[in-house]
């Protein structure tokens, strides 16, 4: 493996405050979005995503003023996403400071948003992310929009296919089976990604410790994304890539003089 892992805390925004619940609900105020992806940039963090977790829901404009509030103090890329529904909504955020944009439920709906995308700003910008749940009744997951609110039956897998083939950079894959449970990644869902597509792939739900982190890398992810474990204090970023160094999964080392001590 030659490409270094990345680390990527999660920044669920609800109204201006992070956010974090199980299974997209009982959710608890975890701090100021900005003040917290400055906190992670020092920690050692590779990247940084924010999530405005009702835009889409509620139909709020894109979250421009949170990219140009987090220009000013993260220094690490970040990913903006959450109510982006055209290529000019992309360009708003990039324009904004956002290195990458994170579409989803508009996506779903005008799959040309993804080719747009690609055509005007670089495949590199386009994070196509996707809420997804095992079905019921046969093997597989299903596409589910507005923060999970709603089912669109679509395969996920299948429907990612299509996003690597109009232009996606990355994918999300977000369980919300798993999602806040701290219990591990769905790693049969990045597994059957991997299998099927070429891109990045970013493991998202479920992650409660270090170990669970080194499983996706090892069923396909390029990629971990966590929030409780980070938000909370359960483990910091450094502590994460140490294990991770451990199992022999190349990182990026973190700067001991820019690491942050939380007092856990």
């Amino acid at each position: 493996m030659s490409l270094k892992v990345r680390i990527i805390p999660c920044l669920d925004v609800d109204a201006g405050r992070v956010v974090k619940g199980t299974n997209f609900t009982n959710l608890r105020d975890a701090g100021d979005p900005v003040e917290l992806a400055a906190l992670y940039d020092r920690e050692g963090a590779d990247e940084i995503v924010f999530y405005d977790i009702t835009a889409s829901h509620e139909g709020r404009e894109t979250a421009a003023t949170l990219a140009r509030r987090a220009a000013e103090e993260v220094f690490v890329p970040y990913t903006i996403g959450g109510g982006v529904r055209t290529a000019d909504d992309m360009r708003a955020m990039l324009r904004a400071g956002a290195d990458k944009v994170s579409i989803n439920s508009a996506a779903v709906r005008n799959p040309d948003l993804i080719t747009e995308g690609a055509e005007r700003f670089g495949s590199q910008c386009v994070v196509l992310s996707v809420d997804v749940k095992r079905r019921s009744f046969s093997p597989g997951w299903e596409v589910y929009l507005n923060g999970g609110r709603v089912n669109t039956g679509m395969d996920a897998v299948g429907w990612l296919v299509e996003g690597e083939r109009r232009g996606a950079g990355e994918f999300v894959l977000n369980s919300m089976d798993a999602d806040g449970t701290e219990t591990g990644y769905d790693l049969g869902l990045i597994s059957a990604v991997a299998e099927k597509t070429t891109l990045p792939i970013v493991a998202s739900g479920g992650a409660g410790s270090p170990e669970h982190m080194i499983a996706a890398v090892n069923a396909g992810a390029g990629a971990v994304l966590a929030a409780s474990i980070f938000h909370f204090g359960e483990y910091s970023i450094a502590e994460v890539k140490e294990h991770m160094m451990q199992a022999g999964i190349p990182v990026r080392l973190v700067d001991p003089e820019r690491e942050v001590e939380r007092g856990r």
